[in-house]
């Protein structure tokens, strides 16, 4: 054979028992699969991402309600005020009433969205792989358990 590039025995062979692969060919095979292990993480942090994002969207939204209830609760006392001193008494503590109804709406849904949101983990699992690629590439593997 003319052949002079230096062969290496593969631990794992895909050819029939006994025979030797190249340097070039376990280079190749090296990069395949970092390359797979790369787009896997990919593919891992952007479902992460959809599920933080989802989570977001729900505090998000009780938070937007909040402020539809706060609002309320402004417009409410305002016109409760306006009725007061045009009467002085009687129909504005109507007006009061539904404030404060407005006032407990807000502030239940401000505690259900911080709650929401302080849920939101980001991306744990893909931090936590992507810190295991290190020893994979070294070849400890068994410092990733």
């Amino acid at each position: 054979m003319s052949d002079h590039s230096p062969v290496v025995a593969s631990a794992v062979s895909t050819g029939p028992v006994g025979q030797e692969r190249s340097i070039g060919e376990l280079m190749g095979d090296v990069s395949r699969d970092l390359s797979l292990l790369l787009r896997q993480e990919v593919d891992l942090a952007k479902a992460e991402l959809k599920e933080s994002g989802s989570r977001v969207g729900k505090g998000g939204g009780m938070l937007a309600g909040a402020g539809v209830a706060g609002f309320l609760m402004v417009l409410f006392l305002s016109i409760a005020l306006w009725w007061g001193l045009g009467y002085l008494m009687g129909n504005a503590w109507s007006g009061v009433v539904v404030a404060i109804i407005w006032a407990v709406v807000a502030a239940v849904l401000v505690s259900a969205g911080r709650k929401e949101l302080a849920r939101v983990r980001g991306l744990p699992t893909t931090a936590e792989t992507v810190s295991k690629i290190p020893n994979a590439l070294k070849g400890n593997e068994e410092e990733n358990r």
